[in-house]
């Protein structure tokens, strides 16, 4: 069954990702981005705005699913952190997902399969060191999908993903090195990082008609990372 699909933030990493997986099969495939993509795929519509402008408009009367995946990796000692990081984390992750969610609430509730799928982090459950901001951010959209959810049911889905480090552009600096690569694989009991598609097959399974009794959850797609001790 074709579906319209939403993704902010789909020209690179993760989103470009999910836009590939999604394209084709009669999808009608929306890309939302502040810049114009150096690779577009085949069939997909892309539109050029930022979710944190007012003037944002995008005509949708109907919509299947929306995935919003810009986020943001800041890390830093908790005492050099300033206000400023502060804000501007919670701003992408959480004011930008409120601003697109609020203007698409309508669309979605128009469709008999609504699916909305966001993003956290593995540091928000485990704790760690350096991720204060990011995580305090990512705990403000876990509660927010929850609380959504609830909101939102039966006619809207709410989900969560919740990766480890993924070898993606916004994680380059962390994985910059074969050496730092090798370290970051060996922390996960799967012993290697995790690549975009990946997150992008869980996001895909959460549109779908497959995971119609599954909402408010928040899916760990980290290699072991949340739940086992590796060796």
């Amino acid at each position: 069954m074709s579906q319209r699909i939403l993704i902010v933030g789909g020209t690179s990493g993760i989103g470009a990702a999910i836009t590939r997986e999604l394209a084709g099969n009669s999808n009608d495939i929306h890309v939302l981005s502040r810049n114009e993509p150096n690779e577009k795929t085949e069939g997909v519509t892309y539109h050029t705005g930022d979710v944190l402008d007012d003037s944002l408009e995008l005509d949708m009367d109907e919509l299947d699913g929306l995935v919003y995946c810009p986020g943001s990796i800041n890390l830093k000692p908790f005492k050099q952190l300033k206000s400023d990081d502060f804000s501007d984390d919670f701003a992408i992750n959480v004011t930008g997902a409120v601003r697109i969610l609020q203007k698409m609430e309508k669309p979605l509730k128009q469709s008999s399969n609504g699916s909305v799928v966001l993003f956290s982090t593995v540091a928000v459950g485990q704790g760690m060191p350096y991720h204060t901001s990011t995580a305090a951010a990512k705990g403000a959209v876990e509660g927010m999908a929850r609380s959504l959810a609830s909101e939102w049911a039966p006619k809207v889905r709410v989900n969560v993903i919740a990766p480890s480090i993924t070898d993606t552009p916004m994680a380059s600096q962390i994985l910059k090195n074969e050496e730092r690569r090798d370290m970051s694989a060996k922390r996960h009991p799967m012993k290697r990082v995790g690549n975009p598609e990946d997150i992008a097959s869980m996001a895909v399974f959460l549109l779908s008609e497959n995971a119609a009794w599954v909402t408010g959850q928040v899916l760990g797609v980290d290699g072991g990372m949340s739940a086992l001790r590796g060796l």
